[in-house]
């Protein structure tokens, strides 16, 4: 009977550890590709259309589309990952990931940004777009505002404090 409880305790706490490290990987996703949409949209929109048919709704709008395809591949590939993997190994990857506090600033960075952006963007742009093209566009431009400040941060020497795991 205990072999049988550790083993359901032991599937259950790989499942969890699997829907951690998965809803990491959706929320690095959603700031990558809130990074990358905006000017690849932008490049691709001037380069193909012209000068004449850019709007900031449709820059807005494929900024907070490309956010959510970014929280899609990000978490297949997460959970394709993680779900084939060992519970050893899943259970030592979510350790990292908890405790990595340049993620954590990171994550902490984009979280200000996206509300910051997600309630200046609609005031600053309140009749060029959509109201909620203008919140999720202002959200996902915000977080990619945020990462690149973390990374600038990083790059400039102000590097956040590594935790000891083992002491």
């Amino acid at each position: 009977m205990d072999s049988e409880s550790e083993i359901a305790a032991t599937a259950a706490a790989h499942a969890a550890d699997i829907e951690y490290l998965v809803r990491k990987n959706m929320t690095s996703g959603y700031q990558l590709f809130s990074l990358l949409t905006p000017p690849i949209y932008l490049a691709f929109s001037l380069s193909r259309y012209g000068r004449s048919s850019f709007s900031v709704n449709r820059l807005l709008r494929a900024t907070w589309i490309g956010g959510a395809a970014g929280i899609a591949a990000a978490g297949a590939f997460g959970y394709v990952r993680y779900g084939f993997s060992s519970p050893e190994h899943v259970q030592k990857q979510r350790i990292r990931v908890t405790y990595d506090t340049s993620r954590l600033r990171a994550e902490d960075h984009s979280v200000i940004g996206s509300l910051l952006c997600g309630v200046l963007v609609p005031a600053i742009f309140w009749k060029r777009a959509h109201i909620a093209n203008m919140v999720l566009g202002g959200a996902g431009i915000g977080s990619s505002i945020g990462l690149v400040w973390h990374y600038t941060r990083v790059w400039t020497g102000d590097v956040p404090p590594k935790p000891d795991l083992h002491g």
